[in-house]
């Protein structure tokens, strides 16, 4: 169980990018983050991973605070998936992997046959296997963000945060990672934190949302019951129709106009 509580949280000298956030995500949910640029989506995943501290309130995974856990303690429950990946050497795709491993590892231990078997594992359940030995600078936008996702299943965390994870692809590649991340979470009933701009998205993948406004929660719950046109409307100022689409299985968002 992954629970926000009361979160609030405010850079050195700015005004409160985060106040009294509250939700919780039970195993095996796929939880969309919604709101417009500078609703405070990104800093809240970061406050759940732990690279940020709450002004108030607290992140608990399974009852734990996260800020008591160890770097490496938290790295083995939480994964992230950036926005984008740089590298600076000439990683291969199986490098990038391995480096999912290392929350596991002791100190000066280097990777063991069981380590590059996940690895491999990953690679297959992302398709990925037949990248293994190119160089991660090489390849696609697409293929890059399904190895940064073989690297996060290969850490073997229950969660999985993902920060706008088909924002820099095409609408076939955008398929694709949405396909995948389905098929992951049904398969290993990983829980899922996804903070996009893309509303179709949210409501092809997500079971449950929360809309951010200003720092704050304006609705929060099941998919079919958050993301109205209302809520659109409140949220970005755009009137949209919003209805379910019987061929996708699923709600599809249709911007309209600019709210009066």
């Amino acid at each position: 169980m992954l629970r926000v509580d009361n979160i609030s949280f405010a850079y050195e000298r700015s005004r409160a990018v985060l106040q009294g956030v509250s939700f919780e995500a039970g195993r095996g949910t796929i939880l969309g983050l919604l709101g417009p640029n500078g609703s405070g989506k990104t800093t809240l995943l970061r406050l759940i991973a732990g690279t940020l501290t709450p002004l108030t309130g607290r992140v608990t995974l399974d009852a734990a605070d996260v800020r008591r856990l160890s770097r490496r303690d938290l790295a083995r429950k939480v994964a992230v998936v950036p926005q984008e990946t740089h590298t600076t050497f000439d990683f291969t795709v199986l490098d990038i992997v391995l480096m999912g491993r290392y929350p596991h590892l002791g100190a000066f231990e280097l990777e063991g046959a069981d380590d590059v078997a996940i690895a491999h594992e990953a690679l297959s359940a992302t398709g990925t296997a037949h990248l293994a030995p190119r160089a991660f600078a090489t390849l696609s936008g697409g293929e890059k963000q399904r190895v940064v996702i073989a690297s996060a299943l290969a850490q073997a965390s229950s969660v999985l945060l993902l920060d706008e994870p088909t924002a820099s692809l095409d609408l076939g590649y955008q398929i694709e990672i949405a396909a995948l991340l389905t098929r992951l979470n049904r398969e290993r009933g990983t829980t899922m934190v996804i903070s996009t701009h893309d509303l179709n998205l949210a409501a092809a993948l997500c079971t449950e949302i929360v809309l951010l406004r200003q720092g704050q929660v304006l609705a929060r719950g099941a998919t079919a019951d958050v993301l109205t046109a209302s809520n659109v409307r409140t949220l970005y100022g755009v009137d949209a129709d919003v209805q379910f689409h019987p061929r996708a299985g699923h709600l599809t968002v249709v911007p309209i106009a600019r709210a009066n």
